[in-house]
């Protein structure tokens, strides 16, 4: 059973999906001035940056808010979270 989240900007969204898009449009560099994590600065690949974020919840929502930030279409009643 699917239940639709017309709401959630996040739905059906993988992690890897968000730090793929997010390292296309900011790069490495990028991303790690946004978000001080040194999976962004230090060798960054996909595969650390995962395995980083899906231990780290803190961080994994830093990732999350900047990815809705940049990706999300703005909410027709003017504000967000």
């Amino acid at each position: 059973m699917s239940q639709t989240q017309p709401n959630n900007p996040l739905h059906g969204v993988t992690l890897e999906q968000i730090i793929t898009k997010l390292e296309q449009r900011y790069g490495w560099s990028g991303l790690a001035e946004r978000i001080d994590i040194n999976c962004f600065k230090s060798d960054p690949s996909i595969k650390s940056s995962l395995k980083f974020l899906r231990k780290t919840p803190w961080a994994r929502d830093k990732v999350e808010r900047l990815y809705i930030s940049t990706f999300a279409p703005p909410s027709p009643w003017g504000h967000s979270k």
